[in-house]
């Protein structure tokens, strides 16, 4: 495709966006809410082990909880029952809405396409930087939950043109089996399905959720197992795993690292992280640099420096990476995609906007080289 969006265009585009975000609020708003089912509709879970007639170990996620009868997950939302464990968020998302693809962010998979974005409450980790820490450290008996089944969350993808279903804002993999089940339903459509992710899963569900993903946006926070346990409750080990795992299973990768100031903006860090990008992934793998901004437990501690953040880029480019990006700055040129051979700007982005787009077959409409992502 190759197109370039003229100012009036441009403003067309932004009222339609602003249309159909509003018309998600009223889907939002208009699901029928059935407060004796909404917040207690439970699945059987797909991933754990029965020790006894009262005791379960959840093998999800690498917590692993071993839990008994009325005993609640780390991630809040599973529980057991009878030598069973349930989930206790399938289908009943807090949130529902229509997002550019960008904020995910994806930005090598349809740019300027639309995103149907679905959560539930709960998180398996304990980041203290969370920016969407109402829904993902709550408890589904106390959420605004609505009930919305797999093939209806399809169905509104659909309806608001989205290529696209993201599962998003908390951390999709506790609510897997609702996420699983939507994404084979999507699939046979032909709607892809984005897993944005903290990436701390066990190795079999993932293969089994691979089958059903197109692409993810995992957060890389940073190379260091120590940031990750105190910072984040993750441990570095796993996520490398999950990264990898995720690249070989054929999902297209793209990676987010938040720069914190004092906790994991260290040049060294970023150098180890980029390397390690580089060396098991590919440089054609995108990254996005985000910056922070104080809330959740971090009020102390400043937004992240422009500076910093330049820096990251240009370290990340030194070590090879194609494809690197800030986001969350007023600069618009930080989210453009430049070809890596000509280095002209196929993909023009101001915001969660796409000005212009001169890729076409999935190689640079200046150049003809191959630009890596799924484009057609």
């Amino acid at each position: 495709m190759n197109t370039k969006i003229t100012r009036r265009r441009f403003i067309k585009k932004v009222a339609a966006l602003s249309a159909a975000l509003a018309g998600v609020n009223f889907i939002r708003t208009s699901l029928k809410s059935d407060a004796s089912t909404a917040i207690t509709r439970s699945k059987e879970a797909l991933h754990y082990e029965q020790i006894d007639e009262t005791t379960v170990k959840c093998v999800l996620c690498p917590n692993e909880c071993v839990l008994k009868n009325g005993q609640r997950s780390f991630c809040r939302v599973r529980e057991p029952k009878n030598g069973k464990l349930y989930s206790l968020v399938y289908e009943t998302p807090c949130s529902v809405h229509v997002d550019p693809i960008e904020k995910k962010p994806i930005y090598h998979m349809f740019p300027g396409s639309k995103a149907f974005s679905i959560a539930t409450v709960g998180c398996n980790l304990r980041c203290k930087f969370c920016q969407n820490w109402q829904i993902s450290q709550e408890y589904p008996e106390s959420a605004a939950n609505r009930h919305l089944p797999c093939k209806s969350v399809v169905d509104l993808a659909l309806k608001n043109n989205c290529r696209s279903i993201a599962y998003t804002y908390s951390e999709p993999t506790v609510f897997y089996e609702y996420m699983l089940e939507t994404a084979g339903i999507a699939r046979e459509k032909g709607v892809k399905n984005i897993w944005v992710t903290g990436g701390f899963i066990n190795p079999k569900p993932l293969r089994r959720l691979c089958s059903v993903i197109d692409a993810a946006n995992i957060d890389f926070k940073g190379m260091s197992d120590k940031y990750l346990r105190e910072t984040c409750g993750e441990r570095l080990k796993p996520l490398l795993s999950t990264i990898k795992l995720t690249k070989e299973m054929g999902v297209w990768v793209e990676l987010t690292n938040l720069v914190v100031p004092t906790l994991n903006d260290d040049p060294a860090m970023i150098k180890d992280m980029c390397a390690w990008i580089k060396e098991n992934l590919g440089a054609d793998t995108p990254l996005h640099f985000s910056r922070f901004w104080p809330m959740y437990q971090l009020k102390n501690l400043p937004p992240t420096p422009l500076d910093t953040l330049k820096n990251a880029k240009a370290i990340a480019e030194m070590a090879g990476l194609n494809y690197v990006y800030i986001g969350n700055v007023p600069e618009s040129a930080t989210g453009n995609t430049a070809c890596p051979y000509c280095k002209k700007i196929v993909v023009k982005r101001t915001g969660y906007f796409v000005l212009s787009n001169h890729i076409i077959n999935s190689k640079c409409g200046f150049c003809g080289q191959k630009i890596a992502g799924v484009w057609d």
